[in-house]
């Protein structure tokens, strides 16, 4: 294997398993004000058990991934299936099947309110164009990372990251909120380290706003800037209050997205670090940990992720993640060949 393939694949898997050791962190704490957080669990710096009574989490188990990693993963694999264009129904399919399996379970993780409203439009007969015209949380960027992975920076990415989110999230504001992600992921996936990487994002977010349904909210954009501004020369402790308060961190793309990139800046672009801010913020914690997580883990790479944290991670293979890993970077170098050739 190539060196420069061999860096990608550890950059990618990186992406997956910084995305999920987010999404595990903030599991016990999602939906809970930082009030809470500290009155059930004190300052939470590992796995914990859901508190018995928590509204959704409930029953887990301290490391258990949720819906976050999980469609993440789904959409790596309809990705690649989809082969050049990207397959809607496929998509829609397999989020339905993942819903099921997920009821079967017993896991109270599932779809988000856009991805839900968008797959009952499309059961009804809607062109997943239609569906997702509404979808403006932060279901769309919370899974983008297989596409930065696979699309390199630049207007291609940008398209990719609309296509993919014309079912459920087909709004200015998710898109642009997922073209930010992707693009720090995918320039991560090139080389660059997180503060390089960082530097694209809000120029990602102008152009993702291009694409779908205009909703009226402030620009992704702009939040993002103020995110970044807010925790200048902050403490971590200074940056959760300030972003608690200030920014918010509830599900609605306009506080979660730019709270992860001000998390990505507090944690000097360490995803365990990360992790850790994240799941002590409230709101939507665990996936503003995954965002932030994603992002930090393709500018640091796999390498820089803490070996014991990983072993504690519930319900997810490794071995399929890695194998996911490579296969999105394969076509994304291929892709790149065949273009210079």
């Amino acid at each position: 294997m190539a060196a420069r393939e061999e860096i990608a694949i550890n950059r990618a898997l990186g992406a997956l398993i910084g995305g999920a050791l987010g999404d595990a962190m903030g599991m016990p704490t999602q939906l809970l004000s930082p009030a809470q957080i500290n009155a059930d669990y004190g300052f939470v710096d590992r796995f914990v058990d859901p508190a018995p009574d928590h509204p959704v989490s409930k029953g887990l188990v301290a490391g258990t991934i949720t819906d976050d990693t999980e469609q993440t993963l789904l959409l790596g694999s309809v990705l690649l299936k989809s082969g050049v264009g990207f397959d809607h129904h496929a998509w829609v399919n397999a989020l339905i099947a993942w819903e099921e399996d997920i009821k079967a379970r017993g896991g109270y993780d599932l779809l988000g309110p856009s991805t839900k409203r968008a797959i009952d439009a499309i059961n009804a007969g809607i062109s997943p164009e239609e569906a997702g015209r509404n979808g403006e949380t932060n279901g769309a960027a919370m899974r983008i990372a297989p596409v930065g992975i696979l699309v390199p920076p630049g207007d291609a990415l940008i398209a990719r990251v609309a296509e993919t989110c014309r079912a459920t999230h087909n709004t200015t504001i998710a898109i642009s909120s997922a073209a930010a992600v992707a693009t720090v992921i995918s320039h991560g996936i090139d080389g660059a380290d997180w503060q390089q990487a960082i530097g694209h994002a809000v120029a990602a977010a102008r152009a993702g706003e291009k694409q779908g349904h205009w909703v009226p909210g402030g620009t992704i954009a702009a939040r993002i800037t103020w995110a970044l501004d807010m925790v200048e020369n902050c403490s971590v402790d200074e940056g959760i209050t300030r972003v608690f308060d200030r920014l918010g961190t509830g599900v609605i793309s306009q506080e979660s997205v730019p709270a992860a990139f001000a998390v990505l800046k507090l944690a000097e672009g360490d995803a365990w670090k990360a992790a850790v801010i994240a799941a002590n913020l409230g709101g939507d914690t665990d996936t503003i940990g995954a965002i932030a997580g994603s992002m930090a883990g393709a500018c640091a790479g796999y390498d820089s992720l803490p070996a014991d944290r990983i072993g504690g991670l519930v319900g997810i293979d490794l071995g399929e993640v890695s194998t996911l890993a490579g296969a999105l970077v394969h076509a994304r170098l291929a892709k790149a060949e065949a273009s210079n050739g």
